[in-house]
Order: structure tokens, then sequence, then C-alpha cells
């Protein structure tokens, strides 16, 4: 069975769904009838692919296109992997209303969903949470949704060589608010580096990226594309020693707000940049390159390459496994929880995809 809600905010009315026995509570504004029938339609597609029942409200050429592909490949990924969805429950937020206009309306929604699946007789858990930008029309007495914009694209420039701190807005990379204080490695206070071989704290590094799956550590900046940000944080939390050379191209560092900018290395921020620190260096935090992802263990890490040009646009950790042994991870951007690894659900997935997998060794 699959439900969904959409939760009050903004002074709006609560309105929700008990599967499919009770039918969504009519609102004041007539378009919010259509977004709650999208809901459900987006939900009721996590469980059931095939699913085309109700009437269509999206209109829009590019979203079909893209949901029809998607749902050919998810029938063929679940079946691969031996894995059958059983229910989704999908909690819908009305983020903002940008324009509300008598015959067109434009709102931001965030879709938190969590899918529960089986596979070997286990039963697994996974949630992601998508915030889209939708466009809405009145066609004579209905209204249909002419637009779906994804505001948290999993693809998204790798911004290698981009100099974040000078031109933040166009790298399209942090986006602050408040001015959080660093959280500091205590081996860059004085301006060293720790050379001392220390373990790595696997289930710590897991707890850590469990416990900020879909919030922001407020001690850290926050960025438009935060998956490497989060992923820094998670290593950091397991003990690995930061590098820091005070060059934004080198080493891995992060020293939050100093002078009013901006101070950290690429590799904290960016995903090409991680994958090539981790994978070259010989010392202190690094990674080494295993070739199935059922090597890979606790707290290690897999970037993902959409294109297949050898650029790294994405950053996962691993936090469990499923009943196959296989890699399930968290990340951010799209914040998800125990997501299969391969991201084969994502929109982002082309044929072309390639991985990296990098074990981070017991010792650094």
């Amino acid at each position: 069975m699959a439900c969904s809600s959409l939760k009050p905010v903004q002074g709006l009315k609560t309105a929700a769904s008990n599967g499919n026995e009770r039918g969504l509570e009519r609102m004041e504004k007539e378009w919010k009838q259509t977004l709650y029938t999208y809901v459900n339609q987006y939900n009721q597609l996590q469980i059931d692919y095939r699913s085309q029942q109700g009437e269509q409200v999206v209109t829009d050429p590019g979203y079909l296109m893209a949901k029809a592909e998607r749902s050919f490949r998810l029938s063929q990924w679940y079946e691969a992997r031996g894995a059958r969805p059983l229910r989704s429950e999908t909690r819908a937020k009305l983020l903002r209303t940008i324009q509300d206009a008598p015959d067109q309306a434009v709102v931001d929604v965030q879709l938190h969903v969590q899918l529960i699946y089986e596979k070997g007789g286990v039963t697994h858990a996974e949630e992601t949470i998508q915030r889209e930008r939708l466009t809405l029309i009145r066609d004579g007495d209905d209204w249909v949704i002419v637009s779906v914009e994804h505001l948290t694209p999993e693809k998204h420039p790798s911004a290698a060589g981009i100099d974040v701190l000078a031109e933040p807005q166009q790298s399209g990379y942090p986006s602050y608010g408040s001015s959080p204080q660093p959280y500091l490695n205590p081996y860059i206070l004085g301006g060293g580096i720790n050379r001392k071989s220390v373990r790595y704290r696997r289930e710590e590094a897991a707890a850590y990226a469990d416990r900020w799956w879909n919030s922001y550590n407020p001690e850290f900046a926050v960025f438009d594309v935060d998956c490497t940000n989060y992923i820094s944080q998670c290593l950091f939390a397991g003990g690995a020693p930061i590098n820091y050379t005070g060059r934004r191209e080198t080493g891995w560092w992060y020293k939050g707000y100093v002078g009013g900018k901006e101070w950290w290395s690429y590799s904290w921020a960016v995903s090409n940049a991680l994958s090539a620190f981790l994978a070259a260096s010989t010392w202190g935090t690094r990674g080494e390159l295993v070739e199935r992802p059922e090597q890979l263990m606790l707290g290690d890490v897999i970037f993902y390459d959409w294109d297949g040009d050898g650029s790294f646009q994405h950053s996962t950790i691993v936090t469990a496994f499923d009943a196959g042994g296989q890699p399930l991870v968290n990340a951010h951007t799209v914040s998800s929880r125990h997501r299969y690894w391969d991201y084969r659900d994502s929109y982002a997935w082309t044929e072309n995809t390639a991985y990296r997998f990098l074990h981070i060794p017991d010792y650094f």
C-alpha cells in the first residue's frame, strides 16, 4: 500500500490520505487539488512503475519522457537486484508559493519518500528528499502542471578548477545564511599536519551520516550542491585527519570563515577534487581503489561520473548493506538515507555512468 500527505506549512490546511481508501481533503485554492493528485501519483510510482491509474495532471513533455524512461529502467532494476517494493510513503510539504494568479501558480514542493522493499527475505527501508518547482495553469475548469523542475538535481557541474571563493554564486556551490563557526580539526590549529597513525572509526562515520542525512550541521557552511561537503564531514567524524596546506587546490581541509571569507580546499567541497585527492594521497586521509562495490566497507565512499567523461559529479558514503551484501549509501543535495548504491533510480543516471569505489583504510 502507498500513502501520501501534504504537511501544513505557512498557514495551509492539512490534507492527508489513508492509502487509496480516502480521498484528499479539498483545499481553498483549486490548484491544490491538482497538486495533491500529483503527489499521490508520484508516491504510487515508487512501488508500481507500471501504474498509470487516474487522471493525468502533468502535461510537461520533458517530464513525461523522463518519467517513462525511468519507469522502464526501474522495472529491470528491481528484477536484476532480486528486490520487490512493498510500500511507499510520500510526505509532501509546500515550501513556498512563488506566484498565485487566477490562471497560473508556481510553487516549490518538498517530497520526502520512504520506500520499504524486500530482498532475500529481509525488509529494507530507504529515504530520499527531493525538491521540485511546479508550474500550474488553469485549463478550463481544471488545473494542469505544465512544468516540473528538479531543484535538487544529482547531476551538476564538477566545478573542477572553479574559484569558489571568488565566484560563489556563479559556481553554484556555496550558499550562505548566517556564518557558522568552523569545527576545526585540532591538528590544524598550530598549522601543522598530524602524521600519527590513527584508526578510522567506520561506525562513527556512518552514524554521523545517519544523524545529518536530512539536515545540516550548523557548525559548517551549507552549499547549494552539498554532497561532497557532507561526505567530508562524515570522513572527519570517523577520524580522518585534516591535510592543511592553506592552498585551496591542494590538501583536504576546512577552516570555515577567516577574515570574513570562506576557507576550505576544493577537495572538501567538490566531488571530482575529493575523488582525485583520495586516490592520489599516499598518507593520512586517502582511499584505495577497488573494483567491485561488494568490496567496500562501512564508511567507504563512492563517486559518480554520470556522463562517463572522467569527471565525477556526485559523492556518497556507505552506511549499510542489503541482504545480498550490496552497499547502501547516504548523500546530500538529494538527501538520501540507505539508498541502493548504483543510483539507477536517479534522473541523473545514464548508460554512460561510471563509478569509482574507494576503500578508506583502517588506519591513517
